[in-house]
């Protein structure tokens, strides 16, 4: 079956919010590590921020290939400069009204929120490399490849670390640092897997 052409509009559009994400990413990081407690949490977000960093880099290395502007302002790259400054704001929030504990929840509730928009970037970026045509599928094919698993990854731990820290805030036995964390997982099926041992672990350590 012939693969049809690709809006190319609409792929811009797609990197103006990709590369807008990960920038704000950058503070939402920097922010949810002011609020951190756990010590693997905050070992993990360290090194999340320092991906993020690159993963511009890396989007910037794509707009200089297919000569966008990475200043140009779109509505929709608006809408995700405003959720993202909204999730530092509701950090700021938790950090001044509510404990350290509640904080870091809300925190690693943020971060789930932005990865999960990035990891829906990254993932369509992908999708357009394999399916696409054109000259533009072989940046976005080498930008995919250097960043798509780091996304996955950075979703999926924190993601494990939110459930945990709310069963450990409503006084239940905890795993952590997560089971996402403990068995290296990078994919939604391992973080399934990873999730239906908890039980086994929390065995395991008593």
């Amino acid at each position: 079956m012939k693969k049809k052409p690709y809006i190319k509009k609409q792929l811009h559009e797609l990197l103006y919010q990709a590369l807008e994400t990960e920038r704000g990413g950058i503070k939402i990081y920097e922010a949810a590590l002011s609020c951190a407690q756990n010590e693997d949490l905050k070992g993990e977000w360290e090194e999340y921020l320092e991906q993020t960093r690159t993963h511009e880099q890396v989007l910037l290395k794509v707009f200089e290939e297919l000569r966008l502007n990475p200043d140009t302002v779109t509505p929709g790259r608006e809408v995700v400069a405003h959720l993202g400054d909204s999730l530092v704001t509701a950090m700021e929030m938790a950090k001044a009204h509510a404990s350290a504990a509640a904080a870091q929840l809300v925190a690693a509730e943020c971060v789930v929120l932005a990865e999960t928009k990035d990891l829906q970037n990254w993932e369509l970026i992908g999708h357009l490399a394999e399916n696409g045509q054109g000259e533009d599928t072989g940046a976005l094919r080498t930008a995919f490849e250097a960043v798509g698993q780091e996304e996955e990854h950075h979703l999926h731990h924190t993601k494990g670390f939110v459930r945990e820290l709310w069963i450990e805030s409503l006084g239940l036995p905890a795993v952590l640092p997560p089971p996402e964390e403990v068995k290296k997982v990078e994919t939604a099926i391992g973080a399934a897997r990873a999730e239906n041992l908890r039980d086994d672990m929390l065995k395991s350590k008593h």
